[in-house]
């Protein structure tokens, strides 16, 4: 299935992964119509760009509800561990969860709370990042170097 226009039907609870820079893609959690507006629940920055890329981590961030358009155009859904978790009940669980996490300040922390390990949190109750699992071998070497060098 590749990215496109084509996009399959939704189901509520649905984690979307948006194609992002040549690291990361930006996850959501598909949440449904609204005035039959698809909408996505996502975890957003407010910090500068340059804080998180210095420090993997971000104080001012938050779940927030935004049209799906308004995401991202190309997405594609990734339920990668339905075979291992089962989903989820999205009424009974995820929606309430988001709507009381969107009232709340989060910390993004590209390592240990970024938007793949939320969308996995809500949908299945454990945190996973594979993009995190794939690069972490590259990136921490290089923090630590930083951080023994009080770079950071």
């Amino acid at each position: 299935m590749g990215l496109g226009n084509s996009h399959p039907k939704l189901y509520p609870g649905d984690i979307l992964e948006f194609p992002g820079n040549s690291y990361f893609s930006h996850f959501g959690i598909y949440y449904g119509e609204r005035d039959g507006v698809p909408y996505v629940a996502h975890l957003t920055i407010r910090d500068a760009e340059t804080k998180l890329l210095l420090f993997g981590r971000a104080i001012n961030a938050s779940i927030k509800l935004d049209p799906l358009d308004v995401v991202g155009k190309k997405f594609k859904v990734r339920n990668y561990l339905d075979d291992k978790h089962p989903p989820r009940d999205f009424y009974v669980l995820i929606k309430p969860e988001i709507d009381d996490i969107m009232t709340k300040p989060v910390t993004f922390d590209i390592l240990f709370n970024n938007s793949e390990h939320q969308a996995t949190m809500l949908r299945y109750g454990i945190k996973k990042s594979e993009q995190i699992e794939k690069v972490y071998s590259k990136i921490v070497p290089t923090w630590k170097d930083l951080f023994e060098k009080k770079k950071i």
